[in-house]
């Protein structure tokens, strides 16, 4: 029963994943933690299961040629920087504030991602200019280190907060590669976060893998699909993902 409760997880991880870029945090989190498994057992076993799903999500992108390397590789050193950091400081910072903080700061991108998916046609996407886009992937890069700070720090979800920067950053930028690059930058910031967990025997292997091989099939199935869908409906997925985040962290800070 237990496998096919993990099975299941693994569905939904790898839909949200290939659809919307997101991290498993969102969905693997609160149903480990509901099974019984300590916060730090749940998010140590949530970043191998990103670690493995992304994999598939990442190829199914880029076989669309929907991932830049460069701005993913930015964006995941940045990250792993920032994680180290905020590892070290997670003790010392007040949690609730920065939840509260960091769950108005997603409803805004919620509010963001939905105008966007309203077919008005983008502007100049920046990440394009090669005279200037060494000079934004490293403010990209830059950026992600407070991703990791907060990711660090809170355990949110690394993938939506990439999508964040360039969605700021990059505003031209197709949604969908928005949603590839994201997935290889989580790749780099979540293994860098579940070796220390792994190391420190936080972390339900046989859950991990469970979840983490079916939503690798799953995550590559509906990354495909993801590719074929109009950006309006990926947009839709994401502003529901921003507001599923959202009020993950507002109940996280309340109770």
């Amino acid at each position: 029963m237990l496998i096919l409760i993990y099975a299941i997880i693994g569905i939904i991880t790898g839909i949200l994943t290939g659809i919307t870029g997101s991290s498993g945090v969102v969905i693997v989190v609160p149903a480990l933690s509901f099974l019984g498994h300590t916060f730090q057992q749940a998010v140590g076993t949530s970043l191998l299961v990103d670690v493995i799903t992304t994999v598939s999500v990442t190829y199914a992108y880029f076989r669309k040629k929907n991932v830049k390397i460069y701005l993913g590789l930015s964006l995941g050193a940045g990250a792993v920087l920032g994680a180290q950091i905020g590892s070290l400081i997670a003790l010392s910072l007040p949690e609730v504030p920065l939840e509260i903080a960091f769950a108005i700061f997603t409803l805004l991108m919620a509010v963001r991602a939905f105008r966007s998916g309203k077919g008005n046609k983008p502007i100049s996407d920046k990440s394009e200019d090669t005279q200037r886009s060494r000079i934004w992937y490293l403010v990209a890069g830059v950026l992600s280190i407070f991703v990791g700070i907060v990711t660090g720090t809170m355990g949110a979800s690394g993938g939506i907060m990439f999508i964040a920067v360039m969605m700021y950053l990059f505003r031209g930028m197709e949604v969908k590669k928005m949603v590839g690059t994201a997935t290889l930058a989580m790749f780099l910031s979540a293994g860098s976060g579940a070796s220390a967990y792994v190391i420190s025997g936080t972390v339900d292997i046989e859950a991990a893998f469970i979840i983490g091989i079916v939503g690798l099939i799953s995550g590559y199935v509906f990354g495909r699909k993801a590719n074929e869908l109009k950006p309006r409906t990926i947009y839709l997925f994401l502003g529901s993902v921003f507001v599923l985040v959202a009020f993950s962290e507002f109940f996280r800070a309340l109770y």
